[in-house]
């Protein structure tokens, strides 16, 4: 992992942009557990990587780090993104361009999205992207200040649910109800076993909500929460960050402060 840049944020927090091998990501710290200014005796932060649609992190960094700063300078978590596989400026991916063609195609007809499409688009990315996920984390926390545990919160839902059943270090998962789901990951659901808070845009312009209840449905935890609110797909409410920030509190043991404070 190398890193880039580094800048300091309003509300004490630490902004840097690193490279793993050709994926860009992006780490935000408390300053106290930076490695310039970290103490001896200073906690650990648990971290919370934030998954993210496949548009580019350059798109979708006002979102991303709205969210990141938030759980940083309020709750004393480190938490970090990487760019997702044939997105942003990573190489081109044939293959999935050809499955978003096929898909938009598909929405402009007006008809149904096919399981093909749905499958061609999704299975490949999660099979590639899981793993990058995976070696980003045992790079983060072998870094000073970073000691977990770990959540996963956002993006597509199918790449929190596998991350959910293959990686250990996940103790708990807040998930985006809101992307095409295949119906293979219907099976991987209910092998979950991890806390989950699901949040569910009612109106969602581009989801299918029943599907989507179908997979909350489906999800093996035994504690699961799912948050249902009106509105599109972009009009998720302000107090749903604090509430999900809450919910890895509860489950990451982070204290609501600082650290080093």
């Amino acid at each position: 992992m190398h890193f880039s840049s580094e800048k300091r944020l309003d509300g004490d927090v630490v902004e840097r942009e690193f490279a793993l091998g050709e994926i860009p990501g992006i780490l935000w710290t408390p300053a106290a557990v930076s490695p310039d200014a970290m103490s001896p005796d200073a906690v650990p932060a648990p971290l919370i990587l934030i998954g993210h649609p496949p548009l580019g992190l350059g798109r979708m960094y006002p979102r991303l780090a709205g969210r990141a700063r938030h759980y940083v300078a309020e709750y004393g978590f480190a938490a970090a993104t990487i760019e997702l596989p044939g997105c942003g400026v990573r190489p081109r991916w044939a293959a999935a361009e050809q499955a978003r063609a096929d898909l938009r195609r598909a929405l402009e007809s007006g008809g149904a999205v096919g399981g093909e499409i749905i499958d061609a688009l999704i299975l490949p990315l999660v099979d590639r992207a899981v793993p990058e996920w995976q070696a980003a984390l045992d790079e983060l926390l072998a870094l000073p200040g970073i000691g977990g545990p770990v959540g996963y919160e956002g993006g597509v839902i199918s790449i929190g649910v596998r991350l959910a059943v293959v990686e250990p270090r996940i103790v708990a998962a807040g998930l985006f109800a809101g992307s095409l789901v295949p119906a293979a990951m219907f099976e991987e659901a209910r092998r979950v076993t991890v806390p989950l808070h699901v949040l569910l845009q009612w109106d969602d312009e581009g989801n299918d909500r029943q599907a989507a209840l179908d997979l909350f449905e489906a999800f093996g935890s035994r504690e699961k929460t799912l948050h249902a609110n009106l509105g599109g797909h972009t009009g998720v409410p302000e107090f749903e960050l604090d509430t999900g920030a809450r919910f890895f509190a509860r489950h990451l043991k982070a204290e609501r402060t600082v650290f080093g404070a």
